[in-house]
């Protein structure tokens, strides 16, 4: 988070010495500030909103509703929020600012091909989510990655078609200073964005097995998921990372290892196989 907001103040200030303006800076600096408080107040609303999800009742679906109860009450949690998004791809999220604002949402097809203690371990991985604070921190990323890349798509366009001070040799090394971050800053903050949401995906694994005292639930829940090749009707990159498995299906499974929001199942499912209960 420190190195992204070195970013916007450096494409800032970029934009402004070539513009020869310096609240430009401080209108970007604003602007980051205010994107932030908006995006912790009402990240889960917008992102149950891109997905489709619908509130749920007990009546709908008591043995879920019952899960989460009880796997709510052994991680000390109040019990979130439930959803449910109408789509065969098995998949499921967590969102909310807090433990108190907490979310969980899946998918139809989720609850159409797991038994029960497979289910049991992708609510306890969601769960994990929820206590672990990994929610706000995916959302805050988000709001960054898309602040920076916003920030060098101008520096991009300025630095190709012309800024205040390209008439001298200085201006000339600023332009070309510009036209470098305007590449590599989406790169580079997208590339930490997608190493966050790894990192968090296996210690959610871990937390969710420990919380059942049943990985292997998880585990084979990871594996039937990971079998359907089928994309969610509504997936979105601005939120692929917050689902437990690439919403994508089989087009998100043939990308690099090093461009997907998800480490790869056989690597999750040997972790999780290695726990000791």
């Amino acid at each position: 988070m420190g190195l992204f907001f070195v970013l916007v103040i450096l494409l800032g200030w970029y934009m402004s010495y070539a513009f020869g303006n310096q609240y430009i800076l401080y209108g970007a600096i604003a602007f980051s500030i205010i994107m932030n408080v908006v995006s912790y107040w009402f990240s889960d609303k917008i992102a149950l909103s891109i997905s489709g999800a619908k509130p749920m009742k007990k009546d709908d679906h008591p043995e879920l509703w019952n899960i989460v109860e009880n796997l709510s009450i052994t991680a000390g949690l109040p019990m979130p929020k439930l959803y449910l998004i109408d789509d065969p791809a098995p998949n499921a999220f967590a969102t909310g600012r807090d433990a108190e604002h907490g979310v969980v949402a899946v998918t139809t097809g989720l609850l159409a091909i797991l038994d029960k203690n497979e289910l049991e371990g992708v609510i306890a991985h969601e769960l994990s989510h929820i206590g672990n604070r990994d929610i706000l921190l995916s959302t805050v990323v988000v709001v960054l990655v898309g602040f920076v890349t916003l920030l060098s798509d101008l520096a991009f366009r300025m630095a190709h078609f012309g800024g205040g001070n390209r008439d001298n040799k200085a201006g000339g090394i600023l332009v070309l200073v510009g036209f470098v971050l305007a590449i590599l800053s989406p790169i580079a903050a997208t590339l930490i964005q997608l190493a966050i949401s790894r990192r968090r995906e296996f210690l959610a694994d871990a937390s969710g097995a420990l919380l059942t005292r049943y990985p292997e639930g998880l585990a084979s829940a990871l594996l039937k998921i990971s079998q359907s090749a089928r994309p969610m009707a509504r997936a979105n990159n601005a939120t692929a990372h917050l689902f437990i498995s690439n919403p994508f299906g089989g087009a998100g499974k043939r990308l690099s290892g090093l461009f997907t929001t998800h480490p790869p199942t056989e690597e999750r499912v040997k972790a999780l196989r290695g726990i000791e209960t």
